[in-house]
Order: structure tokens, then sequence, then C-alpha cells
């Protein structure tokens, strides 16, 4: 990103001797009390030793599940504090509220270098309701406010968006690092730009294919979407997971993206079962040819050799979504082969490969490929609603 990002980051901040409200994602999975994925947690890390690197004080905010308000036993952070303190490598201090007296004496009693986890925010109903009064009583705890959790920057939040208002404010070392990746991906791409977009169903992501025809070069469509667009143009496919009732919208991104000179990549042969389990019996056909009654559950060689092509001549890739039943053998063949030249390209420093949304990373770490994209999102929600070109509260609020 330029010199002209309209946010700041922890480097253009006075953090020596400064209490830093740092709004964190570690809304992590657990069961039988114990954390299960490390992830989000290991993410904050960078944030956490750079506030105390500069000296400042860590004070982290954070929501867990969805008490809508209620205290619950089950939802508190201080379940996940053990774990945090493990990661992290020395002492986690707990605050029982995030607002309140106990609080205030948890942050006045913390020591430099130490780091402060105040309780879920969203115990109080005024968290989700963006109250400014709750975010004010926040802001009094602190004296900068620095925001890493993008994941939660959809939302307009009192942690996320009111308090950024009332204090200096900046983006977190995993925010940067998104906001940075997604920026590098649709907001200044070098071209040619290549999209793709998988999954079951063309409603979840009319918004998204709505955006991306008028930002990428090349959109591939996969899954049970591109049944979709096929069944649009008259094509059969059969027993298929298909929304015929979108038809017309199907034909509507069609005509939006050839105005726009953007190609819209189907599958140009497919691979059918008459069965939906792995290792089915299946057969190639071509894309035109789908057995009344079969269905689609991958793409074919052929449409993995025009993909390909594609992939190899492109700067950019932006990929929300697999080709095909990833999850079942034989039918992971066009997600994997795909991947492959994905992960070659970007680590020939030939392609920048920026990936999001929970089954695009599953497939991606099903192929061993995580390590070879130049940023991988753990977002969901932001990082959909970012590709579909919206405004998130939680990153306007930093400008």
């Amino acid at each position: 990103m330029t010199a002209a990002k309209p946010w700041k980051t922890l480097d253009d901040m006075e953090l020596a001797g400064k209490v830093v409200l740092t709004r964190v994602d570690i809304n992590v999975p657990m069961a039988e009390g114990r954390v299960t994925d490390m992830t989000r947690i290991e993410r904050i890390l960078p944030t956490v030793r750079d506030i105390l690197a500069a000296g400042g004080k860590p004070v982290l905010l954070a929501h867990f599940g969805r008490p809508k308000g209620e205290v619950r036993a089950d939802m508190s952070l201080g379940l996940i504090r053990e774990a945090f303190e493990t990661a992290l490598g020395s002492p986690v201090k707990f605050a029982a509220n995030c607002i309140g007296a106990d609080a205030k004496h948890g942050v006045s009693d913390l020591a430099s270098g130490e780091v402060l986890l105040l309780e879920n925010t969203r115990f109080h109903a005024e968290e989700t309701k963006n109250d400014a009064m709750f975010a004010a009583s926040l802001a009094a705890l602190g004296d900068v406010y620095c925001n890493d959790a993008f994941s939660a920057a959809h939302r307009a939040h009192a942690s996320t968006e009111a308090i950024a208002r009332l204090l200096p404010a900046c983006a977190g070392r995993l925010m940067q690092a998104e906001l940075t990746a997604l920026e590098a991906a649709l907001g200044a791409p070098e071209r040619p730009v290549v999209a793709v977009v998988g999954g079951a169903k063309v409603s979840t992501k009319l918004e998204l294919l709505g955006n991306l025809v008028g930002k990428a070069d090349h959109l591939i469509i996969g899954g049970g979407m591109a049944n979709t667009f096929l069944a649009a143009q008259g094509v059969p496919v059969g027993k298929s997971l298909c929304e015929h009732d979108l038809a017309e919208t199907a034909r509507e991104i069609i005509a939006k993206a050839e105005a726009a000179g953007c190609e819209i990549i189907l599958p140009r042969d497919i691979t059918v079962a008459r069965e939906f389990k792995a290792h089915a019996d299946h057969q190639v056909l071509d894309a035109d040819a789908c057995p009344e009654d079969a269905m689609i559950l991958d793409v074919g060689p052929k449409t993995n050799v025009y993909i390909s092509d594609v992939i190899t001549s492109a700067k950019t890739l932006i990929m929300n979504g697999p080709l095909g039943v990833f999850e079942m053998e034989p039918f992971q063949t066009g997600t994997f082969a795909m991947l492959d030249v994905i992960a070659t390209q970007t680590d020939a420093n030939a392609l920048v490969s920026v990936a999001g949304g929970g089954d695009t990373v599953a497939a991606i770490n099903s192929a061993g490929k995580s390590s070879n994209f130049s940023y991988i999102s753990t977002a969901g929600g932001a990082f959909l609603e970012w590709m579909e070109g919206k405004t998130l509260p939680g990153v306007a609020a930093l400008s």
C-alpha cells in the first residue's frame, strides 16, 4: 500500500507509556474447556508484541460467542486466558468486566510490559447497538485505540466503530496486513486480474459477482454456481445442484461482464456421477452432455488446462470458493489442479494471490497450499463484504 493510505498503523502512533485499547478477534472454537484452534490467537501476537516493544500497555477488547447482552459463564474470555498466555509466552491479566470499576482497576494496576484482557464486550447489549455512551466508557480506559479485528470490521459495534472516533486510532498488524492484501487484489491491482468464485449457490453471491465483473479481467465460476450459469444458457445439467429460478439473473451478470470486458469462464468439460459419494463411478463429458440422471461434481481436464493458461498469464488473483466437491475424491481434481498453478505462480513472484472464505481456506489446507498464497484471509463475512465493494464500518472509522 502506498503512503497515501487513509488509515494509520502502529508505526504512526506514539505508544510509550500509553494504554492502547486493542480490539482483537479471539473468538476461537472450544471443546471440553480447551481451545481447539489457536489460529486467531496466534495472529494477534505481532500486534500485542509490537505495542509492548514500543513501551505501550496493551488492553484487549474482544467478543466471544453471541451472549446477546447477558453475562454467561460459558462465554467468558477468562476461559481462553490460559491458551493466550501460552501463545504469548508471558502472563496475561484479566478483568471481569470491560467497563466500570473492574476494568478501571485492571488498567490502573497494569505495569509496563504487562497485558490485560477485558471481559467479553458482548456481555453488554450496548456493544452491538454501537451505543455512544458505552463506547465512551470503553474509551475512558485508554489513550490510543488500535483495531486489529478485520473479521469484525463489517459490524458497526461500539468496540469497532464508535470508539475509533473518540481516541487517536490506528490499525493493528493483522488489520494492516489484511487491508494491504485486499487493496493489492481489488483496490489498485496489477493486471490482468483473475477472480475465482465457487460454492453452492449464486443467490448468496449476487453482490459479489456484480462487483467483480467490473473489477476483474477474467471471472472463473465454479461449483454449484457454474451449473446455474450453464442452465441459464440452455445447457442441460441433469440432477446437479442448480438454481433454475436465477437463470435471468445469471444472464444479466453475463451481459454486464461482456459490457465491462470481463471474460466469464465456465466449465468446458465436466466430471459427472450418478451418486453423491466419494469414489462414485464417474465420467468426463463435454459441458453440454450431462445425462438427465447424473450430477456435475467437478470440472474436467480441458477446463483445467484453460484455467491454468489464464492464471499463468495473470498478475493478480482473488479466490472465494472451490471448483467442485473438493471434500470427496476424485472430485477435488479441478480445485487442486487450479491451486497447484496458483501456488507455482505465487512462489515464482509472478502472481499476487489472495483468498478467503471458509470453504476456500478448507480447500487450500486440504491441498497443502496454505503457505503458497500471498495472503489468506480468515475474516469470513468481512472479507466477502470487501469483495462485494461495501464500505466496512470498522475500517471507515479509522480514516
